[in-house]
């Protein structure tokens, strides 16, 4: 290989088999190499002089990348780990969310980048990136945005905990710190009722083929706004883990639930309306399909003895967010008055409110809903328009009343105005 040196071997200008000359350098400990992409070594040796100029002027100016990793690399050092770490605690779907954020959005902006280059400026400048290219025209929502910063800033706790960052920027935003308060969609009293009475028409008029699946959606839609569980909790919930008790002062009956779901195994105690629905959905035969309409009619299929829910079985073995959002528009309630859809988390909502209102202690609302008080507090304050005490607010100062003070004998009487008394 031919090869030479300029500048005291500060610069190597070397070529191998092709017909083009390369050149090298080291800079501050990092070796940089180019290619001249010219065949005539004196040419070659002016680029590599001009080259390695160029490089010391970058050097000097701070603009020259550190020997460092990259984002990319950092990102799929935190997929291997927290796969593994969270395995058991975290959800598959959980954890491809994380994946999805960063193959869509975060690695196509910050994939290249050093790790110390991403400062809470380029975070600023990301945010305006996903707002103003959004493909549907329509900026993401404040959440979604949120989730993808905290993806990015896991991946660089994961860079801290390898040593290859030495501290986690500031990526808080610079405005609007501070979101407005909206509550989540909930039901109010009327419309649960309204809720409950539509579905329960549409299971006296369903046909028979589709009335097993009508009963299960209006007992749904009973236990949830009775117990407050969240939708996974209730997918999850198995017979066993549901015992009809009495208890209180008038002997109610009520349910004891042992709830498995985001937060672990918890415990719940439901209203007393929740046990009709459950008593109901014990008593109700499993489903057995009905087949085609023509061999229902020609009675083509055996009759098979009836087969009740066993222990083991789930509570709520179908699927109805398809059936519920068709009653939710059908009676004009999938929309709450600020816009926000209404789901079947709206239910868990509509529990928590409608106990709140009813004058129940919010920190044992919170333990028995497997949340915290702060959460109730910020996010479902339907209820603080009941607990305002009006009494309270609406004091008055009393007014002076002037008095009589005896008069020295043989004098008048003397009016004393007691905010005066005192001067």
């Amino acid at each position: 290989m031919a090869r030479h040196e300029l500048l005291g071997g500060l610069i190597q200008v070397y070529r191998r088999n092709g017909r083009h000359w390369h050149c090298s350098a080291s800079i501050d400990g990092r070796q940089y190499r180019s290619t001249t992409r010219e065949d005539d070594l004196v040419l070659a040796k002016q680029f590599a002089e001009d080259w390695y100029l160029g490089l010391r002027g970058k050097a000097k100016a701070g603009l020259l990348k550190k020997n460092e990793k990259t984002f990319k690399q950092a990102a799929e050092q935190f997929l291997k780990e927290y796969e593994v770490i969270t395995e058991g605690h975290r959800s598959k779907r959980w954890i491809e969310g994380y994946g999805i954020r960063l193959r869509l959005h975060l690695l196509p902006f910050f994939g290249d980048m050093g790790l110390s280059e991403i400062t809470p400026g380029k975070a600023q400048e990301y945010r305006v990136h996903r707002i103003s290219t959004s493909r549907t025209g329509k900026a993401p929502a404040r959440s979604t945005i949120h989730d993808e910063i905290v993806t990015l800033r896991q991946v660089l706790k994961t860079a801290i905990r390898h040593e290859w960052l030495a501290h986690l920027p500031d990526f808080s935003p610079p405005y609007k710190s501070q979101g407005k308060v909206v509550h989540r969609p909930w039901f109010s009293p009327e419309e649960y009722k309204q809720l409950y009475t539509m579905t329960r028409e549409h299971a006296k008029s369903s046909l028979p083929h589709h009335r097993w699946n009508a009963e299960q959606l209006h007992d749904y839609v009973l236990f949830l706004g009775n117990t407050g569980l969240r939708p996974d909790e209730a997918k999850n919930l198995q017979h066993r883990d549901i015992t009809i008790v009495e208890e209180g002062r008038k002997g109610d009956r009520i349910l004891e639930i042992e709830v498995r779901g985001k937060r672990g195994v918890g415990y719940c105690k439901s209203t007393p309306s929740a046990v009709l629905p459950y008593e109901r959905l014990l008593t109700r035969p499993k489903y057995v399909p009905q087949g085609k309409a023509r061999e229902r009619k020609k009675n083509l299929r055996p009759v098979l003895p009836p087969q009740y829910p066993q222990p083991t079985d789930p509570v709520f073995p179908g699927n109805h967010i398809k059936l519920f959002n068709r009653l939710l528009d059908r009676s004009n309630l999938k929309l709450d008055r600020d816009g926000k859809p209404r789901t079947a988390y709206s239910l868990r909502h509509t529990y928590i409110c409608m106990r709140l209102m009813e004058g129940a202690d919010i920190y044992q609302i919170a333990k028995n809903c497997r949340t915290s008080v702060e959460m109730i507090e910020k996010f479902y304050a339907a209820h603080i328009k009941n607990t305002l005490d009006a009494a309270a607010i609406n004091v008055r100062r009393p007014k002076s009343v002037r008095q009589v003070k005896p008069a020295p004998s043989g004098g008048t009487e003397i009016l004393i105005n007691p905010s005066l008394s005192k001067l």
